[in-house]
């Protein structure tokens, strides 16, 4: 019983300690995992009915937390979430590489749509190099572009790859994200940790006819390998950028850049992977250079712990972003079924989330994963909607790239059907980056406007140009001032200018 009072006493200081630091802009994702079925779909033989209605159900849920952004896996293995012509269908899908969904739907599409008439950003993930998960080659499809090209491939750890230091790879892989990008409405690119495949015991990565073949110059190997990831990396930062300028590209690399018994640049940590060392990521270069406009590094370790201290990382990444923006990858996972004490608790997540607020560099968060978010494990989501992400929020402007702000609405009014009250504006219709991505109604006590700043004056986000107050009468009494933004494709808002007065 003592031990449950302490434990209820440190999320009570935890949550008051964020009291107040509400932030208007914060990054709020989740990644919605495809591979092995582990969020969504959760089985490879639903229905297409059944797909839908799953996903609707999850992003309700994720709606209910004021989360504004779903990192979603499209293609986990080589292959597809969507119709495409350079990559069959996932058997992660339809239970069989290149089957297509029974009656026919276009799953990212769908989504999509659905996250964006809840207000939520879509960031698709690809994995830009497995092609399998296992050594079951037989699982590929027969019109899978290893039958057509199989020296582009490569076997290692049991699992299939492409070869990294193959021109064709990188052009392949740019294709692909060109397709994407020119094809569907998504909000940005984004690459998980997976570049070069995490090391096997005894096993040597079997790209040694391919350095002799194609050096570039380079003698060392290693420098080789991740010269091999920085071209692909920068190419495909332009490829996305000539089609949609206003799409992101993300990386969220494996927590450690490198050690600084190794590194005096690096943290002060002992992990037994490095990004630089073994995954041939040189994710600090990226960010440098500016090849990529967002990093979510995996600090997926608690606050102490000895190796990789949650909190020491923390401070490396917010010191090492090079003025991108920062989000820190969460391990929601870790308080299902917990083996490790600092997890037992509800509130390690909470303290991590103290520790980010504290730090001014840091642009928000995204958890791993989906599936076990939603659960409310240990109380997560009670925190999360009773103080941490208590109002709603915008996503930051990304800082590395450059976009004007939307137009504001205009002949903003309130309507009065019977017992219904309206608020109405005029559509803003702006094409290309400037286009909306919703609105951003804000409704002030009293009858002047107040800070636009704060998040706890916004009653609502929304796709379409008018608000039914009703949904909101248990928050509306007395006189209220009214003012509508918009947000465009660039996460850029409207200059506010135009207000109305209703009392209730």
């Amino acid at each position: 019983m003592k031990k449950t009072i302490f434990a209820l006493l440190i999320l009570l200081i935890s949550i008051s300690g964020a009291q107040a630091q509400h932030k208007k802009r914060e990054f709020r994702g989740v990644w919605i995992a495809t591979v092995a079925n582990i969020d969504w779909p959760s089985s490879r033989t639903l229905t297409t009915k059944a797909q839908r209605d799953e996903m609707r159900e999850m992003l309700d849920k994720l709606v209910e937390n004021n989360v504004n952004a779903i990192v979603l896996q499209i293609r986990p293995t080589a292959d597809a979430f969507y119709p495409s012509q350079l990559e069959p269908w996932s058997h992660w899908l339809t239970n069989s590489q290149n089957t297509k969904p029974t009656p026919f739907y276009d799953p990212l599409q769908f989504i999509i749509e659905e996250a964006h008439k809840r207000c939520i950003d879509v960031h698709v993930w690809l994995n830009p190099y497995r092609v399998t998960n296992s050594d079951n080659i037989n699982l590929l499809s027969k019109n899978h572009l290893y039958y057509k090209n199989k020296n582009l491939f490569l076997k290692y750890g049991g699992k299939y790859y492409f070869d990294p230091g193959m021109d064709e790879t990188r052009e392949f892989l740019n294709l692909v994200v060109e397709d994407i990008v020119e094809r569907y409405d998504v909000d940005a690119i984004h690459f998980d940790d997976y570049f070069y495949p995490y090391k096997v015991e005894g096993e040597e990565f079997p790209d040694d006819a391919t350095f002799k073949s194609y050096p570039r110059g380079f003698t060392n190997k290693d420098d080789w390998r991740r010269n091999n990831v920085n071209l692909v990396i920068s190419e495909l930062q332009n490829t996305i950028k000539s089609i949609k300028p206003w799409v992101e590209f993300g990386i969220s690399p494996f927590g450690v850049w490198r050690n600084n018994n190794v590194d005096p640049r690096g943290s002060a940590t002992k992990a037994g992977v490095q990004n630089y060392d073994d995954l041939y990521a040189d994710i600090l270069k990226w960010l440098e250079e500016g090849s990529i406009d967002y990093v979510v590094p995996q600090l997926y370790w608690e606050i102490g712990k000895k190796v990789a201290d949650y909190e020491v990382l923390l401070k490396w990444w917010s010191e090492n972003s090079y003025g991108k923006n920062l989000y820190i990858g969460l391990y929601a996972s870790a308080l299902e079924n917990p083996k490790i004490q600092a997890w037992k608790t509800p509130n390690e997540l909470c303290r991590q989330l103290n520790m980010n607020l504290k730090n001014p560099k840091v642009d928000g968060a995204v958890y791993f994963s989906a599936k076990t978010f939603v659960k409310n494990l240990q109380g997560l989501n009670d925190s999360l909607k009773s103080n941490y992400y208590k109002y709603p929020a915008l996503t930051p402007v990304n800082r590395n790239i450059i976009g004007d702000a939307s137009a504001q609405p205009k002949n903003l009014r309130t309507i009065k059907d019977g017992k219904s009250a309206y608020l109405i504006w005029d559509d803003v219709n702006e094409e290309g980056g400037c286009a909306v991505a919703y609105y951003v109604v804000y409704a002030f006590k009293g009858k002047t406007v107040g800070d636009f700043e704060n998040p706890e004056f916004i009653l609502t986000k929304t796709t379409e140009n008018c608000v039914d107050l009703n949904n909101f009468g248990h928050k509306l009494k007395g006189n209220y001032t009214f003012v509508v933004t918009s947000v465009n494709k660039f996460k850029r808002e409207s200059q506010p200018r135009y207000s109305v007065t209703r009392r209730f």
